[in-house]
C-alpha cells in the first residue's frame, strides 16, 4: 500500500474542469461569518462538480486571502455569483426554475437519507449560529435534515454543505 502521487490521482487541470459537465445544482450561502467555511465549501464544490455557489449577504467572496487558504484553488475554479440578500438569489434562482431547499432543522424536513435529489435543485446551507434566515424559507419548496444522535444540536455548516453534497453526487453523477 502506498499513498497516490498526483499523477496517478489522475486529477483534472483548471482548464480541463472548466469544460467538464457540472451537476445542476446551486449552493447557496446564507450569510456564512467564517471565511473558512467559504473556503472549504469551495473546496468540496470542486470535489463533486457542482454547478454553481449563489454567495449571499455577509458571505465573503474570493478573491480572498482567508477563502483562498482554505478553498486551495477552487475559488478560481467554482463558479460563484454573490447577491446582496439570500431573499434576491431565491428569487433569481425562481426565475430560472429551480427548486429550492433549505438544509436545515424544520417542521416537515425529510432526513438526507429519504431524500431524492433532482436536477435544477437550489440547496439553502444557512449561518452558523441562525441557521437558514427566515426570508428564504418562504422560497423553499422543502427541508432536508442530516439525522443526528449526539448531543449537539447542529453540524458545522461546511461540514453538513460536505455531507450533502456528498450524497448529491452521490445519486447524481452518473447523469452528467
Amino acid at each position: 500500500m502506498h499513498k497516490l502521487s498526483m499523477e496517478e490521482l489522475n486529477r483534472l487541470t483548471k482548464e480541463e474542469y472548466e469544460t467538464v459537465d457540472k451537476l445542476p445544482i446551486i449552493i447557496v450561502l446564507d450569510n456564512i461569518r467564517s471565511l473558512s467555511n467559504v473556503g472549504a465549501v469551495f473546496r468540496t464544490a470542486d470535489a463533486f462538480r457542482i454547478g454553481e455557489l449563489y454567495l449571499c449577504g455577509i458571505t465573503a467572496c474570493p478573491p480572498h486571502r482567508e477563502i483562498h487558504k482554505t478553498a486551495l484553488g477552487a475559488d478560481e475554479t467554482v463558479k460563484w455569483q454573490y447577491f446582496e440578500s439570500t431573499e434576491a438569489a431565491c428569487k433569481a434562482l425562481k426565475d430560472k426554475g429551480y427548486k429550492i431547499f433549505a438544509v436545515e432543522q424544520i417542521e416537515g424536513s425529510k432526513g438526507l437519507q429519504d431524500f431524492k435529489f433532482e436536477p435544477n435543485s437550489a440547496l439553502i446551507m444557512g449561518n452558523e449560529v441562525e441557521g437558514v434566515s427566515d426570508e428564504a424559507l418562504p422560497y423553499c419548496v422543502g427541508a432536508i435534515e442530516l439525522p443526528q444522535e449526539g448531543t449537539k444540536h447542529s453540524l458545522n455548516v461546511s461540514v453538513c454543505a460536505g455531507i450533502v453534497m456528498w450524497e448529491v453526487f452521490r445519486q447524481l453523477h452518473l447523469n452528467i
